[in-house]
């Protein structure tokens, strides 16, 4: 017999709360192995410099449920005097710490500054991102788009791959 109800009918509950979660991401698995590395020489004093001359940073954010410190590696995208942040590998743990906390400690060397963080909205993060993929961004293919795409798709892309302009305290 048909019960009318719905084209979920036969979907569990589990599946369905599934279906309707915020997709979450996870760098690969190379990149949380080479951020052991650069982590822990960045916390030695290291001045590291990453793919495509951009300077490494740990960014440490309090964690939006436990509230500790988080810390990971990061490398910054400085221009016209501003710093960027970018997420190629989507909204990771530390996007969403720093989405909810706003500020976080940028630490390169022996030198520790507050900053500010606010996300850019998706016109602007769209414009800054097309002008790093222009530039050879050496982490282009994770953001699904290349130098020759559209400014609609440059939209799409930050929709999931969040960037966010840092301004000291």
């Amino acid at each position: 017999m048909i019960t009318g109800g719905g084209h979920n009918d036969n979907v569990s509950t589990r599946e369905n709360k599934k279906e309707n979660m915020a997709k979450t991401y996870q760098a690969p698995l190379f990149v949380r192995v080479g951020n052991v590395l650069t982590t822990t020489l960045l916390r030695a004093g290291f001045k590291l410099v990453g793919l495509g001359n951009y300077p490494m940073y740990l960014l440490t954010v309090r964690g939006r449920t436990s509230g500790q410190p988080r810390t990971v590696s990061i490398a910054i995208i400085e221009r016209n005097g501003k710093r960027y942040l970018g997420s190629p590998f989507g909204v990771v743990a530390w996007v969403r710490n720093l989405r909810a906390a706003g500020e976080a400690t940028l630490t390169r060397g022996r030198r520790s500054e507050t900053v500010n963080a606010r996300e850019l909205p998706k016109g602007e993060a769209a414009l800054l991102l097309r002008e790093e993929i222009k530039g050879d961004n050496p982490f282009a293919r994770y953001y699904g788009v290349t130098a020759d795409s559209s400014l609609e798709e440059f939209e799409r892309a930050v929709l999931t791959h969040p960037l966010f302009v840092l301004e000291r305290n």
